[in-house]
C-alpha cells in the first residue's frame, strides 16, 4: 500500500522527480526490484539521458516484437479496454488511421526504441530480448534474463510458470490476410530496419510478409554504395 500511494503522489506532480521514484524500492531491502512498463518506450532522449546518469547502475532489458503483431495486440487491448471505440477491421483506412495514432505509433518501432537506449545505457547494462524466444522457448528467456539481472535463474519465482499468459483467452480484433498485408506494407521499412539492425529473431520477420531476402539485401546493398560513394567523394 505504501508503494501504491508513493506512486500515485509522484504521478501527480507536474515534474520528474528520480530522487523520490528511486525510494519507492527502498522497501525492496538488499532484494533485486525494478519497473516495467511498455510506456518507457516511449520516453524522450532528453528523459533518458536524465534516468540513466542518475540511476548509474541502472540494467535496461528492451523485449523487441515483430511490430505487426505488437502494434495489433495494442489495438486490440484498446479496443477491450474500452479506450478507442470498436472499430471495422476490415477497412483499410480505418486500420491505417488507428495505427498512425500516437499511443499506437509511439511503441510500434522497435529500432528506433532500442537506438534511443542504447545511446545512453552502456552496452553491459542493455540486453535485447525477443518475443519470439518467450514464445518460443520461455522458460529460457526467463533463465537468460534473470542471469544478466544478477538473479538466480534457479530459485523459484511464484506459483506462475514461465510459459504463463495472462491474455490468454481474451477477445482479440481478427485479423484478415489482406488486411495483415496492409498492415505489414505499412511497416516495411521498419521490418527492414529491424532486420538490419537488431538482428538475431528480427531478420526472419520480413519474410513472413512475403519480403524476401533478396528484398533486404538489396536495401542493405543501397546503403553500402552510400558509404563507398561517401568515402569517394572524400
Amino acid at each position: 500500500m505504501c508503494f501504491l500511494e508513493n506512486m500515485k503522489g509522484l504521478s501527480a506532480r507536474p515534474h520528474i522527480d528520480l530522487e523520490n521514484y528511486g525510494r519507492l524500492f527502498m522497501h525492496k531491502g538488499s532484494l533485486l526490484s525494478g519497473d516495467i512498463t511498455p510506456g518507457y518506450s516511449t520516453l524522450s532522449d532528453e528523459i533518458i539521458e536524465r534516468v540513466v546518469d542518475y540511476f548509474r547502475n541502472l540494467k535496461v532489458i528492451f523485449l523487441a516484437r515483430d511490430p505487426v503483431e505488437r502494434a495489433w495486440s495494442q489495438l486490440s487491448r484498446r479496443v477491450c479496454l474500452g479506450r478507442i471505440n470498436r472499430f471495422d477491421v476490415t477497412d483499410i483506412d480505418e486500420v491505417i488511421r488507428n495505427l498512425r495514432s500516437p499511443d499506437v505509433s509511439s511503441r510500434s518501432y522497435p529500432s528506433k526504441i532500442a537506438a534511443r537506449w542504447r545511446r545512453y545505457v552502456h552496452p553491459d547494462l542493455f540486453h535485447l530480448y525477443f518475443f519470439d524466444d518467450l514464445e518460443r522457448s520461455p522458460t529460457e528467456l526467463r533463465r537468460s534474463i534473470l542471469h544478466f539481472l544478477g538473479a538466480d535463474p534457479n530459485k523459484p519465482s511464484g506459483r506462475l510458470s514461465a510459459d504463463h499468459n495472462n491474455s490468454a483467452g481474451k477477445e482479440k480484433l481478427q485479423l484478415t490476410d489482406k488486411v495483415r498485408s496492409h498492415v505489414a506494407q505499412f511497416f516495411k521499412d521498419e521490418l527492414r530496419a529491424c532486420a538490419k539492425e537488431l538482428g538475431g529473431p528480427a531478420r526472419e520477420w520480413p519474410a513472413r510478409y512475403g519480403f524476401s531476402l533478396l528484398w533486404f539485401f538489396i536495401g542493405l546493398a543501397d546503403d553500402i554504395d552510400l558509404l563507398v560513394w561517401c568515402d569517394w567523394l572524400v
